[in-house]
């Protein structure tokens, strides 16, 4: 890759977890106001609007592709659409964006476990510390800092559910790498994705409409659905999609540990989120983590 590609790439590493965080943010902001699989139904439903003039060449060009891949894009669909998307937004009813930002990084230490295991990819020994080392950082978030939380096995089932979307979200980078979604064209393949998870969605979000009378309504609602269909959706996944063709899954994943630095600022100068000793331990670590797993990023052509 040629030097300027190559500075492309580390300024998208660096700029993708800002909007991915947005979606924290946003989320939590209004999780109350909508319900969570209606937000990320219409979330997604009009991400796949945006997308559509300038995925359709590329959606029938290879719809043969596409059709044959059936499961795998459904797949990515719940994992990516679904879990990471309702998912995420009902675990944020009972857990601070921070703390969602702080221990959604763990998605990188998956994914590197996960690729490691399924590829066959040597895990090189900073690599592996590094990824340890950020796992500690979200575990002090987890336990707010106290071991007699572990003892007495009291967790936020926000933040379990939030770790769980990490995983799933791991699943969905590694499942990205497979040969036959990588010959895909990166934007149609998106398309094809967020068609996949609103599909998906609709009977959760029919259930919300007519048990819970659920449809958005008033400006501030639909403001959200727009920014979250537009910033932590269409440019958040497609460059996360990019890079995870140009990088590779785990350097792609490591990335996301900026999303605690991102996540705390935003909370605080936005939400009005309190950060405490817990947080600045947590966020040392995981800074930590990162200064050693993404040394294989420079042995690694870009």
């Amino acid at each position: 890759m040629q030097p300027s590609s190559r500075l492309g790439t580390y300024a998208l590493l660096l700029v993708m977890p800002l909007f991915f965080v947005s979606n924290l943010i946003i989320g939590r902001a209004v999780t109350y106001s909508v319900e969570p699989s209606t937000l990320a139904f219409w979330r997604w439903s009009l991400a796949s609007l945006m997308l559509l003039p300038f995925a359709w060449r590329g959606l029938i060009d290879h719809f043969a592709d596409f059709r044959a891949l059936w499961r795998e894009l459904l797949w990515l669909g719940v994992l990516g659409i679904v879990i990471c998307g309702a998912g995420v937004y009902l675990s944020l009813r009972y857990t601070t964006a921070s703390n969602a930002a702080l221990i959604y990084s763990s998605s990188a230490i998956s994914i590197v476990l996960l690729e490691a295991y399924f590829y066959r990819e040597k895990l090189s020994a900073a690599r592996l510390l590094g990824t340890l080392i950020g796992f500690a950082g979200v575990a002090v978030i987890i336990l707010h800092g106290e071991v007699s939380r572990l003892l007495t096995w009291q967790f936020s089932v926000g933040d379990i559910g939030i770790a769980i979307c990490a995983f799933a979200w791991a699943i969905y980078s590694v499942i990205l790498k497979r040969k036959e979604l990588k010959t895909l064209p990166t934007l149609p393949l998106f398309a094809a994705i967020t068609l996949a998870g609103s599909l998906t969605l609709a009977p959760f979000m029919l259930y919300e409409l007519f048990a819970l009378n659920a449809f958005p309504h008033g400006k501030d609602q639909w403001t959200a659905i727009l920014a979250l269909a537009l910033f932590p959706s269409v440019i958040a996944f497609g460059f996360y999609q990019i890079l995870v063709k140009r990088a590779g899954p785990s350097l792609t994943g490591m990335s996301l540990y900026l999303l605690p630095a991102y996540g705390a600022a935003l909370a605080v100068t936005t939400l009005g989120e309190k950060l405490y000793a817990y947080h600045a331990i947590g966020l040392a670590l995981v800074l930590g983590g990162i200064t050693l797993a993404t040394e294989p990023f420079k042995k690694r052509a870009v």
